[in-house]
């Protein structure tokens, strides 16, 4: 049975929309001054700059989600949608991943046990339930309902073989960009692994003492995507399987440099906001933290600027191939895979 793919799309968008709803309506009520889900409302006061950078992500998230189904979003300029979807992409991805693997471990470990020596967030249970439970099916459906629109949109990219991109004179230059980001994501995988198996080194000490099981699991979703978005990257840069598909890599890079960026910026951001008292910020390891929050923003950077450079001078070459060329360059469309429009 055929599906209609654009009733699919259209049906994740407006799902992702919805999924966005509890969690601004959230954000408005703390904003304003109502401390409902919390016991601590000074604790909002204090929190009120993130509780507006995220009402401001998540307004990007409806933004993201209304141009994969209007018809203004075929229009807009790639990068307007590529980049916010490549940092969506990375911090809702890396709560798909990071999610099941901590529910896991509670079902095999049992719950966490508190040692009551971290600081109380002030923040009731069920909020938490709401936001990531409203996490988890906007990421889902915002992710599908993407995938459907580059389908539609990058049809041809996503048909093309890694030998299609160019050997151009920038290929040297894209290939040291990319080893100084494996190494970037090598010194962030080491760091993160340590943490992920229980080394507190480096972390502020509120954390050391507490060590949540939850933070251990992403420093180990952390780690993993650190190693792979760069040799994805090196694939692509290399030439690896030249008569491979261009699409595989190029998702592997796509979404671990992005939860490489998404987390790691956050975290930068999150870190210099809340830790206001002296004692939060002494750390076993002065400054151990940031720095490696701070590689892998760098490591995901330049992932998105080789990328970047490599496709945007595949399209500069197709455009200046002449038509009789630029067609038999294309790869037809696999027959059960719908016609593009």
């Amino acid at each position: 049975m055929k599906i209609d793919e654009d009733a699919v799309r259209a049906g994740a968008a407006w799902t992702a929309v919805a999924a966005t709803v509890p969690y601004l309506t959230l954000k408005v009520l703390w904003l304003t001054g109502c401390p409902v889900g919390s016991d601590d409302p000074g604790q909002l006061d204090r929190l009120w700059l993130l509780n507006l950078l995220t009402f401001g992500m998540d307004a990007i998230a409806v933004a993201l989600a209304l141009a994969f189904v209007r018809p203004w979003g075929r229009r807009v300029p790639a990068g307007l949608v590529a980049f916010p979807m490549w940092v969506a992409t990375g911090l809702l991805g890396t709560i798909l991943v990071a999610l099941p693997l901590y529910l896991s471990s509670v079902l095999v470990l049992g719950p966490e046990r508190s040692s009551g020596q971290s600081a109380d967030t002030g923040i009731t249970d069920w909020v938490f339930l709401v936001v990531y439970g409203g996490f988890t099916v906007q990421g889902l459906a915002l992710i599908t309902a993407f995938t459907l629109y580059a389908r539609e949109r990058w049809a041809d990219l996503l048909r093309a073989r890694i030998g299609d991109l160019p050997r151009s004179p920038t290929l040297a230059a894209q290939r040291s960009l990319g080893c100084v980001a494996t190494l970037l994501g090598l010194g962030v995988a080491a760091a993160r692994v340590y943490w992920a198996a229980g080394g507190t080194a480096g972390m502020p000490i509120a954390m050391a003492e507490e060590h949540p099981r939850g933070v251990a699991v992403m420093d180990a979703v952390a780690a993993v995507m650190a190693v792979a978005a760069p040799a994805a990257l090196l694939v692509l840069v290399f030439r690896v399987r030249p008569g491979g598909r261009l699409r595989g890599p190029l998702l592997v890079a796509w979404t671990a440099a992005g939860s490489l960026f998404g987390w790691g910026s956050w975290q930068l951001v999150a870190f210099g906001v809340t830790t206001t008292r002296v004692t939060e910020l002494r750390t076993a390891v002065p400054g151990l933290m940031p720095l490696v929050q701070a590689g892998q923003v760098v490591a995901a950077v330049l992932v998105l600027a080789v990328g970047a450079m490599a496709l945007c001078e595949r399209a500069a070459v197709k455009e200046s191939a002449p038509p009789g060329e630029r067609a038999a360059d294309e790869e037809p469309a696999p027959s059960s895979e719908p016609a593009t429009r």
